[in-house]
């Protein structure tokens, strides 16, 4: 009987640790699928409640407008006076940390895991990505794993984010190239308050 139970002892646990994570990877699809329903609701207040009881950390005065799509919410902070648009997409598989006073414009997408292409068995590697104050992204821009974006950065609307940007750099296109440089050394402007219904 002990051999039997020596022989047989890493199959039992390796069998546990699998269906632990496959537990664990069925509760965050279903907290995600629940913030997903709740980004339905037209009420800034409520969808706050809810990305917050998630796990995501939200500063104070920050708007996240509806639509709003997350990946492991709770490795998500937010700062204080920052507006994230419509139909946002927040990976949160690795750490993402998107700092005060940024305006997030619709349909932008953050990422933090990606496949490795070359890879034999194509696995995902992760990267934080890290989003400094005062940063502006335009709509429908791509932010790719492992970028660091300064602090007053502008992204250009469509614009695919491979690597750091630096402090007050305009970057624009695919692959993303600095354009031009923001004058405002100095900002210090709130964004004001987020459209009530949206």
């Amino acid at each position: 009987p002990n051999c039997f139970i020596l022989y047989t002892y890493p199959f039992i646990l390796n069998t546990m640790n699998r269906v632990e994570r496959r537990i664990k990877t069925v509760w965050i699809e279903f907290v995600v699928w629940i913030l997903h329903v709740v980004g339905c609701l037209p009420s800034h207040y409520v969808r706050r409640f809810f990305y917050r009881l998630a796990g995501v950390s939200i500063g104070k005065g920050s708007a996240l407008h509806m639509g709003t799509i997350f990946y492991y919410p709770g490795n998500i902070s937010i700062g204080s006076d920052t507006i994230i648009g419509e139909k946002a997409t927040l990976d949160g598989r690795a750490k993402l940390v998107i700092g005060n006073h940024v305006d997030i414009a619709s349909e932008v997408m953050i990422y933090n895991a990606e496949h490795d292409i070359h890879g034999d068995d194509f696995h995902a590697s992760q990267a934080a990505v890290h989003i400094q104050d005062f940063v502006f992204i335009g709509p429908r821009a791509i932010i790719l794993p492992g970028v660091t974006i300064g602090k007053g950065a502008i992204v250009g609307a469509g614009a695919v984010v491979t690597k750091d940007i630096e402090d007050y750099a305009i970057v624009g296109g695919v692959p993303a190239k600095v354009i031009g440089e923001r004058q405002n050394k100095n900002p210090h402007y709130r964004l004001g308050r987020a459209a009530w219904f949206r």
